[in-house]
């Protein structure tokens, strides 16, 4: 009886571990982003398009994050935020990780390249490369610059979703692109400045380890403001209408708000705080950008 329950437990934990290597929170913020550009789109998607571009995108998404994990394993042990990862830790070697995440790969390219088209594939795949590899083994270890540059990557989603459905490029897809690499380095050197020490011991050379916290938060504020302005662009050029400018403004100046307090007012959690509301700030503008083109064309 005891040794079911062990063999039990130890299964709950494996499913656990391995769910865990996928980074679903970060993939769930990446899904948000594919399917908001596929519903952007002058043609209704089908519910299979979505589906199955959901699916894929999401499973080559985590085939990412899995790799994350293993090539990031030393580093991970040394911080406090990711010391607890099941790679660190050794509740999941590398080799099994690796190849967990090769299935992911796989089977999400497969399904892109089978039931979606090739565009889309090639360009998830590009992004794979671009944050497992590019990001993680070099730009991350090589530049202060790594954000910012391989931030790239990160901002893909919104043209993967709308590749999906349309299967070409169109200017409205790139803004959305350019609306979150503008919106990276701001989320990101903010939860760097609160991780200051853990980057440094892990000689990471983040922003505010090799250019001073100061100098972080004066380039949060201004990424930030940048940003303010890359988010007019689908109102200026039509793409959106009053509802997306009213609320995409009230959700910056908030943003502002909390960038000029980061910098001038901070508090013990102040960049955490920052941090955390990028996300939210991200999650309800692309909302809001849908929401209003249902309004306006739907």
């Amino acid at each position: 009886m005891a040794r079911s329950a062990l063999l039990s437990r130890s299964w709950t934990l494996s499913w656990r571990d391995y769910f865990a290597l996928t980074k679903p929170r970060v993939v769930a913020l990446i899904l948000l982003t594919a399917v908001v550009g596929m519903f952007l789109t002058e043609t209704l998607p089908t519910p299979w398009r979505v589906l199955v571009a959901t699916l894929g995108i999401g499973l080559m998404a985590g085939g990412a994050a899995a790799i994350n994990h293993v090539l990031d394993r030393r580093i991970d042990i040394k911080m406090a935020r990711t010391y607890h990862r099941p790679v660190a830790q050794g509740r999941v070697q590398g080799g099994p990780a690796l190849a967990f995440a090769f299935v992911l790969s796989a089977a999400g390219l497969a399904i892109l390249l089978l039931w979606v088209n090739a565009l889309t594939a090639w360009l998830t795949l590009a992004s794979l490369l671009g944050y497992a590899v590019v990001y993680t083994v070099w730009l991350k270890r090589a530049t202060p610059q790594n954000i910012v540059i391989g931030g790239l990557a990160g901002a893909m989603p919104p043209l993967l979703g709308w590749t999906a459905v349309t299967g070409e490029f169109h200017g409205h897809a790139l803004l959305l692109v350019m609306i979150i690499f503008a919106w990276t380095p701001p989320h990101f050197w903010a939860l760097a400045i609160h991780r200051r020490d853990d980057y440094a011991k892990a000689e990471i050379p983040m922003l505010p380890v090799t250019h001073g916290i100061e100098f972080s938060k004066t380039c949060v504020l201004l990424y930030t403001l940048l940003l303010t302005l890359v988010c007019l662009l689908p109102w200026i050029v039509g793409m959106s209408g009053i509802l997306y400018l009213a609320g995409s403004t009230l959700l910056n100046l908030r943003f502002i708000q909390w960038a000029w307090r980061l910098k001038f007012r901070p508090g013990p959690q102040t960049a955490l705080q920052c941090f955390r509301f990028s996300i939210s700030h991200l999650m309800w503008l692309f909302v809001l950008i849908l929401a209003d083109h249902w309004i306006n064309y739907g």
